[in-house]
């Protein structure tokens, strides 16, 4: 009984967008208290429950959770959910609506994965990440496409994390980056988002009246707000296609035989690794302050190698 229970609550929160205690306690016969047990058990076993307290609150799963890959096929998932909803209107059956549910669930989340437009393929997921970015990115697209607003863990370059409710408008990729233009309600203006800080995403039902915005409105520099460097960098000839790809053809000349880039930089965490990727083939002319941090980091690394 136990197991059906916790089995039947996974389904109804893969189906459901909030759910409440109360709710759950009577559509499965058990008080409240149980189903708190139940749910710090789902907790445990790794299911990212989300427990909402007051007026508004209730339990969810963040969109971004999804089943075992490869459960069915795209094909199998149409015609297997075709045949139970034929079959729910006739037998009303719960098991089924919940396995419907579940099949829903699961197959919402595979859209992102690769995307073939003319003769453009942008495979949206990051080495190696098991399709986790790409849901993400699903769940974003998803959200613009229905006006629905998306409730998020939002971290900062520091890594200070606040919970925010956006209204997303745009997706907008950049320099290999994917970022979200959206509405955020905690800030009460527009603001761009990086994907790759956002983590819990969970669509709250509530559907939004989009902003009407022009392509001037979005400031594509994106580090307005954020510490940037005025960075002039010398480029090994051996490095040339490296520094290419990261900071774009058009940002290096040529003077005197050797290779500088001079160009604005986010001053963040990932400035630092970018340079030290190309290990003695780019080196930080100006500013000071940035040469100093990346002989520091380069000791660090070399000492670790040390007996």
């Amino acid at each position: 009984m136990k197991l059906e229970i916790i089995i039947g609550i996974l389904f109804t929160l893969l189906s459901r967008r909030k759910i409440s205690v109360g709710e759950l306690a009577r559509k499965f016969g058990v008080s409240e208290r149980t189903i708190s047990r139940y749910l710090d058990e789902m907790t445990v076993a790794g299911i990212p429950i989300d427990i909402a307290r007051g007026a508004a609150g209730g339990v969810s799963i963040p969109d971004s959770f999804k089943l075992p890959k490869g459960l069915f096929t795209r094909e199998e998932y149409a015609q297997t959910a075709a045949a139970m909803l034929a079959m729910i209107g006739q037998t009303h059956d719960s098991v089924l609506e919940s396995a419907y549910g579940k099949l829903i669930a699961q197959s919402k989340t595979e859209k992102f994965d690769t995307a073939l437009s003319g003769n453009i393929l942008v495979d949206s997921g990051t080495w190696g990440d098991e399709r986790n970015f790409s849901d993400k990115l699903t769940i974003v697209d998803r959200a613009i496409e229905e006006c629905e607003a998306l409730e998020i863990d939002y971290f900062d370059r520091a890594g200070e994390g606040t919970r925010r409710t956006i209204w997303p408008h745009l997706l907008i990729y950049k320099q290999n980056i994917w970022y979200v233009w959206a509405f955020c309600t905690l800030r009460k203006g527009f603001r761009t988002f990086r994907v790759g800080r956002m983590r819990n995403l969970t669509a709250t039902g509530e559907v939004f009246e989009k902003i009407p915005f022009t392509r001037e409105d979005i400031p594509l520099n994106f580090w307005r707000n954020e510490r940037i460097a005025e960075v002039k960098l010398q480029i090994a000839p051996e490095k040339l296609p490296y520094a290419e790809d990261w900071l774009g053809v058009d940002n290096i000349y040529k003077e005197g035989g050797e290779y500088f880039a001079e160009l604005v930089l986010p001053d963040d965490e990932a400035l630092v690794g970018n340079i030290l990727s190309a290990g003695s083939g780019i080196t930080v002319i100006s500013p000071p302050a940035l040469a100093e941090r990346i002989k520091k980091e380069a000791e660090k690394i070399s000492a670790s190698y040390l007996d």
